[in-house]
């Protein structure tokens, strides 16, 4: 996997301002992943493709959700979410890319999924408070991160759904699912954290 090539083909598929959106992602998601233990050049290479079908047609992205067997589902939801499974398959095709906690981190940093492994959530959280995202709770976010993964992610994801609540927006059940998970895992470590 040559990363200068998917540089290239990435920033040639986005406006400037997307493009610069991903190199933030890119360098929140590596001093994340350092801070956590998790490999920066995998976090790298999940970041700088994560948005790799965004600007693409939705004729070509729906298309491609029923070529590569996605969720069709997908469809009766925000366009928004379609990108990422997308993406996924794509960059396993172009790039050859076979690390399925890569395409993975790829395929649900817009939605999330229950279970998601340590890279899944420093991608999903690194696109959610890169450091030129304004939403409203994000600095609170931003402050849990240096400290609290989960935590961080689960009160990301609380922003987003009350996010899409106030603007009568389905959610997505994906995100429901993950939402509820993260609150499972983050009460489990509760306990431990509270006797020492």
């Amino acid at each position: 996997m040559n990363l200068e090539i998917m540089m290239d083909k990435t920033r040639g598929q986005m406006p400037v301002s997307r493009w610069e959106h991903t190199l933030r992602v890119r360098d929140t998601a590596v001093a994340m992943a350092r801070r956590e233990g998790e490999d920066p050049a995998r976090a790298e290479i999940a970041a700088i493709l994560h948005d790799y079908c965004k600007f693409w047609p939705e004729d070509e992205l729906r298309r491609r959700i029923r070529v590569h067997n996605l969720p069709e589902d997908l469809l009766d939801y925000n366009p928004e979410l379609w990108h990422g499974p997308v993406a996924a398959e794509v960059v396993r095709e172009e790039f050859g890319i076979a690390d399925v906690d890569i395409l993975n981190a790829i395929r649900y940093h817009t939605s999330g999924r229950p279970g998601m492994s340590r890279l899944e959530k420093i991608i999903w959280l690194s696109d959610v408070i890169e450091p030129g995202r304004r939403h409203p709770g994000v600095d609170e976010v931003r402050k849990l991160a240096e400290h609290d993964l989960d935590r961080a992610v689960l009160k990301a994801m609380d922003n987003t759904i009350r996010f899409l609540l106030d603007r009568s927006w389905k959610v997505y059940p994906l995100t429901l699912l993950a939402r509820n998970a993260m609150l499972d895992e983050v009460q489990a470590k509760a306990p431990r954290e509270e006797s020492v």
